[in-house]
């Protein structure tokens, strides 16, 4: 499709989306939203596509959401139409892998959307926070939520509290990311995971995640029942009789991702 907000793109088995509205700094607009829908449904629905990448610019991931769209809105207009609800969700219902690569700022909506991928790499230059305090108003896309559970109470409170900006070695050694990379390495590093994670069996690689993600909305007890469930499922994929038989063989597994 011809996207103005975004560019998408098809690398092989992964799909690449980078948000592109550098003089908005990638500021998240209500048309962006809808293209980043628009290719993610299409990734989604591409069974040769097993992994989704997704990045904004050097300067920014995402500043925010577009503050000259929402300042003039008020309380029954967002409350009836839903606002930040319809379409904000969509990175974090896609059941492929979804890797995020954030270099420069990662703010607001921008860190939210960041924490809605399954795996962060971050740029040295990566900032991340949640300032919306600053302008009179609260995070909304899970802000709260999302952050509290990834690095805690404290800290998360802080952040949203005084709105401080937190560099990317303070985002390492708290857990909102799995690493930092130099900046000009990024795309390439996020590529290489990427590629790795697309050779794997794709509905183990869906069940993964979907296990991984219950660990936060249940209790161990379920969650270790949930996970053994999916466990047994996989002896009924021919994926798993490939790799396990392929271990045995001593050499790679060909998966059919059936």
């Amino acid at each position: 499709m011809n996207y103005q907000n975004i560019i998408a793109e098809k690398r092989g088995k992964v799909g690449w989306i980078a948000l592109n509205r550098p003089k908005a700094l990638n500021a998240l607009c209500h048309d962006l939203i809808q293209e980043l829908n628009q290719a993610i449904n299409q990734f989604e629905d591409d069974t040769s596509i097993h992994v989704l990448v997704l990045t904004g610019s050097e300067k920014a991931f995402a500043a925010g959401a577009d503050i000259r769209e929402m300042k003039d809105r008020d309380y029954m207009d967002v409350y009836k139409a839903d606002f930040i609800t319809k379409g904000w969700q969509r990175v974090a219902s896609c059941r492929k892998p979804v890797i995020a690569a954030v270099a420069g700022y990662a703010l607001g909506g921008g860190c939210e959307i960041a924490m809605m991928c399954d795996i962060i790499l971050a740029a040295d230059t990566a900032k991340f926070g949640q300032p919306e305090i600053n302008l009179g108003t609260i995070p909304g896309s899970g802000g709260t939520q999302r952050l509290t559970k990834i690095i805690g109470k404290s800290k998360a409170m802080e952040m949203c509290l005084s709105g401080r900006i937190m560099d990317a070695a303070e985002a390492e050694k708290c857990g909102l990311v799995s690493r930092v990379i130099a900046a000009a390495d990024l795309l390439q590093e996020t590529m290489k995971l990427a590629e790795k994670i697309a050779a794997m069996s794709l509905p183990v690689a869906m069940m993964v995640k979907e296990s991984v993600n219950r660990s936060y909305e249940t209790t161990l007890a379920e969650g270790l029942l949930f996970e053994r469930r999916l466990f047994h499922s996989t002896f009924a994929l021919q994926d798993q009789k490939e790799g396990m038989n392929a271990f045995v063989e001593k050499r790679p597994p060909q998966f059919k991702n059936i």
